[in-house]
C-alpha cells in the first residue's frame, strides 16, 4: 500500500486505471478538461498492476479503478470525484494541487 501512495504522491495527478475501462477513460478526459495533465498508470499494462490493484481495494476503493490522487492526497474513485465536479470544488482542488493556473 506504501508504493500506491508514493506512486500517488510523484505529480499534483495520478489517476490509476485500466485500459478498458470506459468509466476510467471519463474520468481522466474530466481531469483533462480542465487543462491538467495527470499521470496515468494503466493496471493491466503495468508489471506490478495485480498488486496495485489490490492495494488500492485495501484502500477502500471500490472497484478498484479509477483511483485519483491530487495533491497527493487519496481523493477515490468515480463517484467522489465527480461528487467533486458538481459541488464545485474539483477545479480549486486541482488548483490548490498546482495541476492547473488560474
Amino acid at each position: 500500500m506504501e508504493a500506491v501512495r508514493r506512486m500517488g504522491s510523484e505529480k499534483p495527478v495520478v489517476i490509476f486505471s485500466k485500459s478498458n475501462c470506459c468509466i476510467s477513460h471519463a474520468i481522466h478526459m474530466l481531469i483533462c478538461s480542465f487543462g491538467t495533465n495527470p499521470t496515468v498508470y494503466e493496471l493491466d499494462q503495468h508489471p506490478k498492476g495485480r498488486e496495485i490493484e489490490n492495494a488500492l481495494l485495501a484502500l477502500g476503493c471500490n472497484p478498484s479503478v479509477p483511483a485519483v490522487f491530487i495533491g497527493k492526497l487519496f481523493v477515490g474513485g468515480s463517484n467522489e470525484v465527480m461528487s467533486l465536479n458538481v459541488q464545485g470544488k474539483l477545479k480549486p482542488l486541482l488548483i490548490s494541487a498546482n495541476a492547473i493556473w488560474m
